[in-house]
């Protein structure tokens, strides 16, 4: 085997056409090797080849006659000494960061880890015993694809729909697609999925985590696997469980050509991403990768106990941001998704742990400073989950300008208000206007609110009206998984129920939620499956059910496909109507001089909101009218905006409520356009109407007609 010196950069083991550079950063590192494997069987390297060449703490070396398709990992020499931090154990055979395929998945044994299980000492002592017939492999690829002429749809904030989806739980059992493709990347691209996505109206798909991930070796043991994937091993690497065919590159060229397919439909990708830990988890967790490669760069470690590490995501670990190889693991992986594997944003899970300086929560911390000049990611979507479980982390609303978050104020006042919660009509306004208060003053816009009622992790929105209390038996945690205050309300009977007067109040409140969520300003994220009323039968964390739990069920009933049409009728009345979707915030009074406000709240006496009705405790109604001719904006041709002007009312309340429309010019009247509690408008005597009786949990849409 013929051995080069190499170059330092690029990181990982790169295919020029002609050899493979290889090179792996180490600060803290005495030697690595890089071992070959012929085979994913084989138990130990068939060649083992030091990286003699050191520069700026990259070891590196070129291989000219190594080809893609290669499988390797890396034993790296070192301390070990876990109370200075470094878990240096060369028994060990790690995986590259920087890989860009998996040749072999991780095997659960006692191996893999560097500490002696069990004995005194326990996380200390080192095991010699080597992990080579157990560690994930990483393989060499030859990146090259044909993309054509894909394009990337570049859909402007203001008229995102977020489709947030599971690859596999999505098309697993859709009958439509093709049995070998179901739950794959090439599932996720067939002609039903995508003719689903683009009647629906959505315009991107937001996919739970698509990277290497593991799953956890207690879920292991139960027999569950961790499904969802926030679990991450690698962040290059598309998860081979996803891949139609077999083969060490099919995960890659399957997700290029599942990207080109849904960029030809129109719709954006947008990856979650889980940079605050990886798999390897606390102290007394696996040595599989950035552990055994230079655990005190890569981690951060307790005050006092380099032992230990900071734990600000409840994974075990937390990913040390302020080493900058640390944060060009980050960089260099997020423009490789973009620039190799053409997608269009990323949201971030748990996205505080990332911009943590020394401790606190830092908006002008280097994380924020990289991304923000960084000539390709400043350019895609980029979304955060602005909190995670560390003093401070929750930091809704703190993220600086060209971020855009998931607004977690805006559940929980859409979930208290439906649920019949007095007092909420306030806090409701503002997230129905685009939560101004959280975002206004830092010179964002409306869309920099990630308006969404359900997610991946809870209840599903029709369970959101099914069940009072969480249902997570099967995850075998003694039901204490999975969070216990979800805001919601069963309508009277907890769980499935043949009553008809409870599944009818059920079906309008599913209604109620998904009309609010896309009537509302900021940019709407619908959970996959809930627009055909998908149950999870009560379980709010199904992390761990790779099962018709978590699977959407295509086998539609007569009140699903109700539900499927009128979700897109409403997707489709958004996308039609700028008002609904303005880039800038209402102001609340006239504008360029005019007497008209573009936007005006009554109560349901036609009168405009006072004080004392904004803070009243028992309110549970609202109207407010969006004048669609005070749009203070222009479209991409610089032509001023116009639109309907449209009314919204609801009432959350259990008994219908007479509300007095606001007066409106000559010859024009109000038209329903929703309504899902059947109300009536009761015209005066050859007038046009003046009062809308609107049913119990009910909202309507009413528009200004000539």
């Amino acid at each position: 085997m013929r051995v080069w010196p190499g170059r330092p950069h690029p990181l990982g083991a790169t295919w020029d056409g002609l050899g493979v550079n290889v090179a792996l950063f180490s600060e803290h590192a005495t030697g690595v090797d890089i071992c070959l494997f012929d085979t994913a069987s084989d138990a130990r390297e068939t060649h083992r080849i030091p990286l003699s060449e050191r520069t700026d703490f990259v070891w590196h070396a070129y291989l000219p006659d190594v080809r893609p398709g290669q499988l390797y990992g890396f034993r790296v020499h070192g301390p070990y000494a876990p109370e200075a931090g470094h878990r240096f154990n060369p028994a060990k055979v790690v995986l590259d960061p920087y890989a860009r395929a998996i040749g072999r998945r991780l095997r659960w044994n006692d191996a893999i880890f560097d500490f002696a299980p069990g004995g005194q000492g326990e996380g200390v002592v080192r095991d010699d015993r080597d992990s080579a017939a157990f560690a994930p492999l990483a393989a060499v690829i030859d990146p090259a694809f044909t993309w054509g002429d894909d394009r990337p749809p570049q859909t402007p904030w203001h008229r995102t729909v977020i489709y947030e989806v599971h690859v596999k739980g999505f098309t697993f059992r859709h009958p439509q697609v093709p049995p070998l493709l179901r739950g794959t990347f090439l599932g996720m691209a067939s002609d039903a999925a995508i003719r689903h996505l683009t009647d629906l109206g959505v315009t991107a798909v937001e996919l739970l985590p698509v990277h290497l991930h593991a799953s956890d070796r207690h879920l292991i043991a139960r027999g569950l696997p961790n499904y969802w994937g926030y679990n991450s091993l690698n962040y290059f690497v598309p998860d081979p469980r996803f891949a139609s065919a077999r083969g060490r590159m099919a995960a890659v060229r399957e997700f290029k050509m599942m990207v080109r397919a849904l960029h030809a439909a129109g719709l954006e990708v947008i990856l979650d991403v889980v940079y605050n830990h990886t798999a390897e988890g606390d102290h007394l967790g696996p040595t599989l990768s950035l552990r055994g490669i230079d655990n005190a760069s890569y981690y951060r470690l307790a005050p006092g106990d380099p032992s230990r590490y900071q734990d600000f995501t409840g994974c075990g670990n937390t990913l040390n941001m302020r080493h900058p190889r640390v944060l060009q693991l980050m960089m260099d992986s997020l423009r490789y998704w973009v620039v190799d594997m053409h997608v269009d944003g990323f949201r971030f899970d748990l996205a505080s742990a990332l911009a943590r300086e020394l401790f606190e929560v830092d908006k002008l911390g280097s994380f924020f400073d990289i991304m923000r000049q960084d000539p390709v990611l400043s350019q895609v979507k980029l979304i955060a989950e602005p909190w995670d479980l560390g003093e401070g982390g929750y930091q809704v609303g703190n993220f600086p300008a060209g971020w855009t978050e998931w607004n977690a104020r805006y559940r929980d006042s859409v979930r208290r208000f439906w649920r019949g919660d007095g007092g909420q009509v306030s806090e409701l306004a503002s997230r129905l206007a685009g939560s101004s208060d959280l975002y206004a003053q830092g010179g964002r816009r409306p869309y920099a609110s990630i308006n969404f009622v359900t997610c991946h992790d809870g209840f599903t929105l029709r369970d959101l009206v099914s069940y009072s209390r969480r249902h997570n038996e099967e995850n075998g945690e003694g039901n204490r998984d999975g969070e216990p205050n979800n805001l919601s309300w069963n309508c009277g009977v907890e769980g499935d129920t043949d009553d008809a007067a409870t599944l009818a109040l059920r079906a309008r409140q599913v209604r109620n939620l998904m009309a609010t969520l896309l009537l509302s300003q900021g940019v709407p994220m619908i959970t996959a499956g809930d627009e055909i009323g998908r149950t999870q039968l009560g379980n709010n964390n199904a992390y761990c059910q790779d099962n018709e739990i978590s699977w959407l069920d295509w086998s539609l009933t007569p009140a699903q496909r109700d539900l499927l049409a009128f979700t897109t009728r409403l997707v489709r009345f958004r996308s039609a109507h700028p008002v609904l979707r303005r880039r800038t915030f209402f102001q609340g009074r006239g504008i360029r001089g005019q007497d008209v406000t573009d936007i005006l709240w009554f109560d349901p006496d036609g009168k405009e909101m006072t004080d004392a009705g904004w803070n009243a405790p028992h309110a549970r109604a609202l109207g407010v009218m969006l004048v669609g001719d005070a749009i203070p904006e222009v479209d991409e041709r610089g032509e001023p905006v116009r639109d309907d002007t449209l009314l919204i009312l609801l009432n959350a309340g259990e008994h219908p409520l007479a509300f007095t429309l606001p007066a409106v010019p000559a010859r024009t009247s109000w038209e329903v356009e929703f309504d899902t509690g059947g109300g009536r408008l009761a015209p005066r005597s050859g007038s046009a109407p003046s009062a809308f009786t609107l049913g119990g949990a009910s909202l309507a849409v009413l528009r200004l007609v000539q």
